[in-house]
Formats: structure tokens, sequence, C-alpha cells
């Protein structure tokens, strides 16, 4: 089995891909001073440029796992979401609450796409 590391770290690698997947750790936001609207956009930039580095774009996202950390965040979150994906092709996806580590944080976003 050939597996190839993206930007690993002694606690994990921002992506691993096996075959013809990319699995892609929870992105976040660089900026958590912002609202929900601007960290939502900040993640999904990050996800376009890991995707970039493994070959791959969103519309080959076959799921996402979004953690938001105010569920009552969810329409503002949807609204950019919305804005991003590419209608036909969006994932399967899940939302759920969770406390995130930073308190300042208001999203993560895990997703795994095909090359």
């Amino acid at each position: 089995m050939t597996l190839t590391h993206i930007d690993p770290g002694p606690r994990m690698s921002e992506a691993v891909i096996k075959g013809n997947r990319i699995h892609c750790s929870g992105m976040i936001p660089e900026d958590t001073s912002r609202d929900i609207t601007s960290q939502v956009e900040q993640t999904l930039a990050e996800i376009d440029s890991l995707l970039a580095k493994g070959g791959s774009d969103k519309t080959k996202i076959l799921s996402a796992v979004i953690w938001l950390a105010d569920i009552s965040d969810f329409a503002a979150m949807n609204a950019v979401w919305d804005a991003w994906v590419v209608p036909g092709q969006t994932p399967a996806r899940a939302t759920v609450q969770a406390k995130l580590n930073d308190p300042k944080m208001k999203i993560e976003i895990m997703v795994v796409a095909a090359i």
C-alpha cells in the first residue's frame, strides 16, 4: 500500500493520498477573530488549496463533515457553502455542533475527495 502524506507534521498530515482519494484533515480558518461568514470563506479557501496540492478540486469532493461551534450559524455557513459548491456536484455531507479546540473558532471542515 502506497501512501503520500501532504505537509506531514509530528502529530498529523494535512492530507493523505491513497490510491485515487485524498483524505484531508480538519481545515480551519486562519483568522478566528472574524465572523462566521469570513471563517467559512477562509476554511473553504484552505480546502481549495489543499485539494490542489493533492491533484484534486472541490468538484471531486466525495464527503464532507462540518463542525460548527454554534449550530445557530448553520444558515450563514450554508449561504457561503452554497455559493462555493458546484451545482450538481455536491458531496455527501454532515453538519454537527461541537466544542472546537479554540473558543474563537467557529468552524472546522474535513473532506475526502477523488483525484
